[in-house]
């Protein structure tokens, strides 16, 4: 299963062989006064990329069930929460869903009511889309998730998550997605694809700079070290990070200029304030750049971090395909 976040602010697409010719299908969420996804599901094969394009306010594209439309299903994917301003049309900010199979896939908003008041999406539904969107307003629905606007508000549910953050790809350099909400406990997995990238933890303060080297107070925190793919490769390295409270996590690519090309990553970062996921990604471009300028792949040995707001490093970088 893959889930892609991708903006020029912020879901992650799991690899698949993809079929010859995929589409690339258009899903609206949320605008103006409106809950619901448009259109409500789409008919996919194997290969397509369902692609959500988020409007204001706040909402999220969340993968559910039939019988429970409300509830995050195990192991399902999730945007996180996605803010946009009012009036913004730009399309900036995109989750990808890659379809994986024909089986049908239920997905609803989790801010507040939003999906007991039938915001939800199905692919391949069959004639199950009304049995859906009715399961959903009505009594036979699972409560909901946390109906916070803050992107930094951890969900209310014990289970914990798994968050699919796609790192670079053909022509990219970004994190897809950049920005997410995540809660303690829940484990962050960095798919690196073309061509070779990092995910180091920084601090707001000095984005393009590891924690490592400018901490006084010896704080290490992770450092996937370099992840080289070449083009036209079916399998990914992955590097897993585990997310030990809500406070802010900071990161970027060390690779040459690509922070400074605005190729950052954040959780749990606040809507409004001086620091921001938009405030961070600004600060990093146009600096002086990675600690590392060279290209040349170092050490992918991983650093324990230590501290409140750091994420813990769990599983030792390896080469997988997503499934």
């Amino acid at each position: 299963m893959l889930f892609t976040l991708a903006s020029c602010a912020a879901l992650v697409s799991l690899a698949v062989i993809p079929r010859a010719g995929a589409a690339d299908i258009p899903v609206i969420v949320g605008g103006a006064g409106i809950l619901a996804y448009d259109p409500p599901s789409v008919n996919a094969v194997v290969g397509d990329r369902i692609i959500f394009t988020f409007r204001e306010k706040n909402h999220t594209a969340t993968q559910s069930t039939l019988a429970a439309p409300c509830t995050l299903a195990p192991n399902g994917f999730d945007s996180g929460f996605v803010p946009v301003d009012a009036g913004d049309v730009s399309g900036s900010k995109t989750a990808i869903y890659t379809v994986q199979s024909l089986d049908a896939v239920w997905v609803y908003c989790k801010q507040g009511t939003h999906c007991q008041s039938g915001m939800v999406f199905a692919v391949n539904p069959g004639d199950k889309l009304a049995q859906f969107q009715a399961n959903a307003k009505t009594g036979g629905t699972a409560p909901a998730a946390s109906g916070t606007a803050s992107a930094a508000t951890p969900s209310t549910s014990a289970a914990t998550n798994d968050h699919k953050v796609i790192v670079g790809g053909p022509g990219k350099l970004v994190f897809t997605p950049p920005n997410i909400t995540a809660k303690a406990g829940d484990t962050i997995t960095f798919q690196f694809q073309q061509k070779n990238h990092t995910v180091t933890q920084s601090t707001f303060g000095n984005p393009c700079k590891s924690i490592a080297s400018t901490s006084t107070s010896g704080q290490v925190g992770f450092d996937s070290g370099f992840k080289p793919v070449a083009d036209g490769v079916t399998t990914f390295p992955t590097y897993t990070i585990q997310v030990n409270d809500t406070q802010p996590i900071w990161a970027f690519c060390a690779q040459g200029n690509h922070c400074a090309q605005g190729m950052v990553f954040a959780v749990n970062t606040v809507e409004t304030g001086p620091n921001t996921f938009d405030a961070f990604k600004n600060k990093a471009s146009g600096s002086a750049g990675a600690a590392t300028p060279s290209g040349t792949p170092t050490s992918g040995a991983m650093k324990m971090s230590s501290g409140a707001g750091f994420a813990g490093i769990i599983v030792a970088a390896v080469f997988v395909l997503f499934l």
